[in-house]
């Protein structure tokens, strides 16, 4: 299993920026990533982005976006500290979502939530205009 724990939301205004945090502990895969969704009050779970996380044997592009967020948002990772980051920069009011840290294991470059097998519980982030 694999444990997730996301912080860092709150409330700010557009314009602003939150640097959102994703907490990743439990077991370690060959191959894996961590992606970061968003789901706004009656809409569905989107992607954002994500970024590989374990294995050597990697190839491309180490992280990739949504087009609506492309620009704006940057997702890092510190695996010292076993952390993935999500950098807003930008937000508008359209950003207000609980967002989501997810781990995934085999389909890289996915944005699909079912492609994710591990999630955290969720942190609000509200943007006000």
């Amino acid at each position: 299993q694999v444990q997730l724990v996301e912080s860092g939301g709150g409330l700010v205004q557009a314009g602003g920026s939150l640097r959102l945090s994703c907490a990743v502990s439990g077991r370690t895969f060959a191959r894996s990533f961590v992606g970061w969704f968003r789901q706004a009050p009656g809409k569905e779970r989107d992607f954002v982005g994500a970024i590989r996380w374990s294995g050597i044997s990697w190839s491309g592009d180490s992280t990739y976006y949504a087009d609506s967020v492309k620009g704006r948002f940057t997702i890092s990772r510190d695996n010292a500290k076993n952390t993935v980051y999500l950098q807003m920069n930008g937000l508008k009011a359209e950003d207000t979502a609980v967002y989501y840290c997810a781990a995934g294991t085999t389909a890289w470059k996915t944005s699909h939530a079912d492609d994710f097998d591990y999630w955290g519980q969720g942190t609000q982030v509200t943007v006000s205009s």
